[in-house]
């Protein structure tokens, strides 16, 4: 999953980390879904519990409170997946994406249980409330040269269990998109295929909504430096606008440095919003059917 460090490191860039939760943005007028996040990751000040962060009860609770209906949970690893499935067993406003991340792909193959791991995503995925695949991909920014064949390897396994299976499938790509969109095109994508919190421009996002895929924006399109991600919102087809958290990563401005979760949706959909010249009840109607095409139902 998302590297931690490297969290840590974006939210000190003025030398100070502030883990105070942001008070809770203006519901939304009509509820939407947020398309990925990792809630096992603990985050923010503590509860009283010793461990930080809240439990999935309280952030699906806090969510719930601003029109943020219910959530994507994605793995990164078997630990993660696991739990991810278990949530979304567990209550019904969590549906699951399992999937061994593209950065943690050479350390399983490195010992030798890439194959193994895959499995264990396989029987995962056939989980009522297993709806993704994901998130998996390919990311040249953290991964060596030496890296990128075992993270070709995962990526081509798991678009085949997304086909298996039936799921959607979910990919991070960083500093990867002609590698994921020629990957995509050499094996076939999966019917329903969601960039998670999408990272190219405007360019490639025209590319990726006319072979029909989904772009899922994260609180960074909210950033000043992100007019890429702006541009790349502006030109996707409304039908394939999905929004996320990444909680409990990239915080929305004018959040960002402090803990993410899902009940700051409303502050990127209401940015999104603007950036469109759309109604706020238009976009969110919208945005939460997408989530229900692409996922399904959360009463199944």
């Amino acid at each position: 999953m998302t590297d931690p460090s490297n969290y840590v490191r974006e939210r000190t860039q003025e030398g100070r980390r502030d883990v105070q939760w942001p008070d809770a943005p203006e519901p939304l007028p009509v509820p939407v879904y947020d398309n990925h996040c990792h809630l096992e990751i603990a985050d923010g000040p503590s509860t009283g519990s010793g461990t930080g962060g809240l439990s999935l009860r309280e952030q699906l609770d806090r969510a719930g409170e601003v029109g943020v209906m219910g959530v994507v949970q994605a793995g990164g690893d078997i630990d993660s997946s696991r739990w991810s499935a278990w949530a979304a067993a567990s209550d019904p406003r969590v549906l699951a994406a399992v999937a061994i991340h593209p950065n943690e792909a050479p350390a399983y193959r490195d010992a030798g249980t890439l194959d193994a791991a895959i499995a264990v995503i396989d029987e995962l995925a056939a989980q009522p409330r297993v709806r993704a695949i994901g998130e998996t991909g390919l990311d040249f920014f953290r991964t060596e040269a030496d890296g990128i064949p075992a993270q070709h390897e995962s990526f081509e396994a798991h678009i085949a269990l997304a086909k298996k299976h039936d799921l959607a499938m979910q990919i991070h790509d960083r500093d990867a998109h002609d590698a994921v969109l020629e990957t995509l095109e050499r094996v076939g994508a999966p019917d329903r295929t969601v960039f998670h919190c999408f990272s190219g421009d405007a360019a490639m996002a025209e590319i990726a909504a006319k072979r029909g895929y989904y772009l899922s924006f994260a609180g960074n399109v909210t950033f000043k430096n992100a007019q890429n991600l702006r541009d790349a919102l502006k030109v996707t087809p409304r039908e394939r606008i999905l929004v996320e958290t990444d909680a409990p990563f990239l915080t929305p401005t004018p959040h960002r440095g402090r803990p993410n979760a899902p009940y700051l949706i409303p502050v990127t959909v209401r940015f999104m919003a603007v950036q469109l010249e759309v109604g706020l009840e238009e976009l969110c109607a919208q945005l939460a059917a997408n989530t229900l095409e692409v996922y399904g139902s959360f009463e199944d």
